[in-house]
């Protein structure tokens, strides 16, 4: 039974280093923190004494099927750490936007092959007016790239071909 909510800081802090290890199933070499998904982490003291963590995460997208294998994930690891009672919380509100990813997980995008989020356009064309966006190849950093999907390996990420290495890529979509 939860007696009430505090913000026990050092617990909360080891809480945050516990999340550093839970990663995006879909795309392995970020966690859940580079996505920037992990909106609060508090903490209430149950009547035994125990901490019981509440972690509130926000999916990329509505309907994102990543959002309950990240769910057993944070769960697993905090039981591995010794937390027994735990509340993972989803909230939709304020939308996810790749703007809380972190630089350190878009540059562990890129290494894996699939082209981060861009801020804004990022080359300037003779035709000022394209309608397609110029996405940097993440193989050989070309620029000269075609979109071939609006959809890639999942609904966050649109296929490109690179006009110069000939390589398909993901890129994953601005929202």
């Amino acid at each position: 039974m939860t007696i009430a909510i505090q913000h026990t800081k050092p617990e909360e802090e080891k809480i945050w280093k516990l999340l550093e290890n839970v990663t995006d199933p879909e795309v392995p070499v970020l966690t859940i923190l580079d996505l920037g998904i992990v909106r609060s982490v508090e903490t209430s003291r149950l009547a035994d004494q125990q901490v019981k963590p509440i972690i509130t995460i926000t999916p990329t997208y509505s309907g994102c099927p990543a959002m309950d294998v990240i769910s057993m994930n944070i769960r697993m690891q905090l039981l591995q750490a010794g937390y027994q009672q735990m509340e993972i919380k989803q909230s939709l509100s304020p939308a996810w936007t790749t703007d809380w990813m972190s630089e350190e997980g878009k540059n562990k995008l890129k290494a894996y092959g699939i082209a981060p989020p861009q801020y804004k356009q990022a080359v300037c064309t003779p035709d000022a007016f394209q309608e397609e966006e110029a996405i940097q190849c993440p193989q050989c950093n070309s620029w000269n790239t075609t979109l071939v999907s609006q959809f890639g390996s999942t609904a966050c990420k649109a296929l490109y071909r690179c006009n110069d290495c000939k390589e398909p890529f993901d890129y994953f979509k601005c929202h």
